[in-house]
């Protein structure tokens, strides 16, 4: 199994008060060229900064990072508009950055950035791929794409409470600078992306595109941005088979209306919990709260865990983020700080 890393930033990010992919937001524009290097590396390398949340929840990429530990599995990181460089190895297929999706244009390069992924994607020699994002600001994007589409709208959050509402509100603003009403993109999902969406968004519909037309078995790896590059890619008249895999957390705030999306755009759903609430440990407890949720294809690794394993994931996790700084609570896990590593390990 391959897992695809599209990693990219937009200035929608920047908008107070509608992400958590870093400690504050000058700092988001590191957070995907660190995230990649902590999936390649297991820390950051050329990065000045570990992505935290503003409450000190570490990012998605030390799961999947830990689940890859612990399986193995082959990763592509591909360069979809990244402000700033990384040491990790990537596929650039010369896709800037986005802008602000309140100035009427959000991705101008939407249509090439779809086409060079689905060449990129057609291309692929495996039988099958999972494929990921990191791109902070991207549920507002999300939400965004949705909304022009004219789908129903409702995303997730790496906030414990979803702004939804000031979500809304920018993507309402959006449209209006880009002189478009909810639903004036239907059919036209490039348009949409163009007008309110991420660059990432193309560089994963056009992957996609490409791999299921070559025979791949694909599964987008992540929550309700994946839902919103699925409907992109019903949108634009590809029936094929696909597969969404995600996190429990995602799963619980979105309840039903996660499964019925995935119904609407004719998705096989997997949801995943990493039983994150068996540990007293800083990270867990953040995830648990309700921060973060998915990203960086932690769904998607987490899938991949056989059973009676995800205790080993657990373990790792916590060897991840000592290695990022990161450490358990005072007081929390002393006695398995000398114990074996099957004593740590009871339970699935």
């Amino acid at each position: 199994m391959r897992l695809l890393l599209p990693a990219g930033t937009t200035e929608t990010a920047l908008i107070d008060g509608i992400s958590a992919a870093g400690a504050a937001p000058e700092l988001m524009e590191h957070t995907p060229s660190a995230d990649v290097e902590i999936l390649e590396y297991g820390e950051p390398v050329a990065s000045p900064v570990t992505p935290v949340s503003p409450n000190g929840c570490p990012t998605p990429a030390a799961v999947t990072r830990a689940v890859r530990e612990v399986v193995g599995f082959d990763v592509s990181v591909i360069d979809a508009g990244l402000t700033r460089s990384t040491a990790a190895p990537t596929v650039d297929l010369g896709v800037e950055p986005g802008t602000d999706v309140r100035e009427g244009v959000a991705v101008s390069d939407a249509n090439a950035a779809f086409d060079r992924g689905h060449d990129y994607g057609a291309s692929l020699p495996d039988d099958e791929i999972m494929i990921g994002e990191t791109v902070p600001g991207g549920t507002t994007t999300a939400l965004g794409l949705l909304t022009a589409l004219g789908e129903p709208a409702e995303v997730s959050s790496s906030l414990p409470e979803n702004p939804l509402e000031r979500k809304r509100r920018v993507v309402d603003d959006g449209l209006a600078a880009s002189g478009l009403e909810p639903g004036d993109c239907e059919g036209e999902p490039l348009a949409a992306i163009e007008a309110v969406g991420d660059p990432v968004q193309p560089t994963v519909a056009g992957i996609a595109a490409g791999a299921l037309e070559a025979g791949l078995e694909v599964t987008l790896a992540g929550g309700t941005q994946m839902v919103a590059v699925a409907a992109a890619l019903r949108h634009r008249g590809i029936d094929a088979p696909l597969s969404i895999a995600t996190t429990s957390f995602v799963a619980d705030e979105r309840g039903d209306r996660l499964a019925d999306a995935c119904e609407r755009f004719d998705c096989e759903l997997a949801v995943t919990d990493p039983g994150f609430d068996e540990r007293d440990h800083v990270a867990m407890n953040r995830y648990c709260a309700g921060e973060a949720k998915e990203g960086v294809g932690m769904g998607g690794a987490l899938s991949l865990v056989p059973d009676g394993r995800m205790c080993d994931v657990r373990d790792r996790l916590e060897a991840v983020c000592t290695r990022l700084g990161i450490e358990a609570e005072e007081g929390i896990d002393d006695e398995r700080d000398g114990a074996d590593a099957t004593e740590g390990c009871r339970g699935p």
